[in-house]
């Protein structure tokens, strides 16, 4: 009786989610009153519970997965609504629940973003908006430092962490559906072999695509490790495959091939623990997910009349190569890698590489790749902190092999922050998952009859 109530629950709940995205299409004022319901609804539960059961985690969760559909809709109140509101929770987590004494690795990181951002207040431009150009670089690394310092070696089992990422791809399966509304015949909008507008909610593709990906790996690690019937992994494996081919017709290759990866991760880290029964079930799965996968690109590739195979091997429409690979991010970074190595102590100030990048080259744009601003903006300070996010997760691992999860968490972040830098709050988000110190008590299985 139990299970069945958790299945009506689960089913409830995704109808629910796409219902959300639905209605927020049809009546776009809803996209604001769903943000801000969001936010006050978290606060009020975690003051009612005082975080006894992580609660923040799970709300910050919804809310790194709502971002995008809230961004595409107009739902934000506030520039960077989504990472402000994580890091409210993130700190309401830690009021509390306090955090472990063990975490001073993520308070030096947060020291070592202080010097570029005094650096900043005396290098920027008179006439720039000194407050908002130090915020859009600087409030993604903070956030990421509060989520870490709150989760890092916080105890969480293994179901509970499969809800945590519930939480986060119910809003990612609104977005999709409303995805689906704005731009249901892909043929009639794809034309080209760059990244698609249209297809992606008239909002930034690379974007799209990148909360796509995390979407369809959730629902893939739902139908391998959470399955407990048939009906629910059929469930899982039909949601996995419409957000892959929604990130897939989005043209914006980085969240695909970010989703794949992380997912070929998963396999391998249950495959070294898994015992020989498992690794046969583990087998026929890998098969299947090869064959799905086919299936999935076969119909993108239909409904893009070939486009997007183009697109994957760096092609325009016409079938000839193009010149630039990554859409101009080459040129972004090797300038940021110039100001590095003409500031190599303290960098030149949060905010600053894009003011740089015009002098120098004419070219303004904001960075795509995280490390390599942290570089030009920090300097060797931002050596140091980039030491710190990569190494510690996983050292941590070494005793941590029942967090299944946390090598594909520190795929999405790396890879993420090479090709979106922090625009988003979930690279952020999810790689402070990384830092969780989970048990299990009862064991995950392939798939559970």
């Amino acid at each position: 009786m139990q299970n069945k109530s958790r299945q009506i629950t689960y089913i409830g709940l995704v109808l629910l989610h796409i219902a959300i995205g639905f209605a927020i299409y049809l009546f776009p004022l809803l996209s604001k009153v769903y943000g801000l319901l969001t936010l006050l609804i978290g606060v009020g539960i975690v003051m009612k519970t005082s975080n006894k059961h992580n609660e923040v985690l799970y709300i910050s969760a919804y809310i790194a997965g709502s971002e995008v559909l809230l961004r595409m809709t107009g739902g934000n109140f506030l520039n960077e609504f989504s990472k402000y509101g994580v890091m409210l929770f993130m700190l309401m987590g830690i009021f509390y629940s306090s955090f472990s004494k063990n975490s001073i690795p993520y308070w030096i990181y947060l020291l070592l973003l202080v010097p570029g951002v005094v650096i900043s207040t005396v290098t920027l431009d008179i006439s720039t908006d000194v407050r908002k150009a130090i915020t859009f670089n600087i409030v993604g690394p903070v956030c990421l430092g509060l989520c870490s310092i709150y989760a890092y070696r916080r105890k969480i089992s293994f179901a509970e962490l499969s809800n945590v990422l519930l939480a986060a791809v119910l809003p990612i399966l609104s977005t999709a559906c409303y995805l689906f509304i704005y731009s249901p015949d892909v043929k009639d909008v794809v034309t080209g072999t760059s990244s698609n507008f249209e297809t992606s909610g008239g909002f930034g593709p690379n974007q799209v695509s990148t909360i796509l990906g995390l979407g369809f790996f959730i629902f893939f690690s739902r139908m391998l490790l959470n399955s407990s019937n048939k009906r629910y992994l059929l469930i899982n494996l039909f949601f996995a495959l419409v957000l892959t081919f929604r990130a897939i017709v989005t043209f914006s290759r980085g969240g695909v091939i970010t989703g794949l990866v992380m997912i070929v991760v998963l396999f391998g880290a249950l495959y070294t623990m898994a015992n020989l029964q498992t690794k046969m079930k583990l087998n026929v799965v890998v098969i299947l997910t090869v064959l799905a996968g086919i299936g999935v690109w076969g119909y993108s590739s239909l409904q893009t009349s070939g486009l997007i195979e183009k697109r994957y091997a760096n092609q325009d429409a016409a079938g000839r190569e193009k010149e630039d690979r990554l859409g101009g991010r080459e040129q972004i970074a090797s300038t940021e890698l110039q100001m590095f190595l003409e500031n190599p102590i303290l960098g030149i100030g949060v905010g600053k590489n894009k003011e740089y990048r015009e002098e120098i080259t004419g070219i303004r744009a904001a960075s795509h790749n995280e490390l390599t601003r942290m570089l030009a903006e920090h300097g060797t300070l931002g050596i140091f902190s980039i030491l710190i996010l990569f190494f510690t997760p996983l050292v941590l691992y070494v005793d941590n092999r029942h967090h299944f999860y946390l090598l594909s968490f520190f795929v999405f972040w790396f890879l993420t922050i090479n090709h979106a830098a922090m625009r988003l709050v979930a690279p952020a988000f999810i790689y402070s998952l990384t830092l969780l110190k989970v048990y299990s008590i009862e064991k995950p299985a392939v798939h559970r009859e």
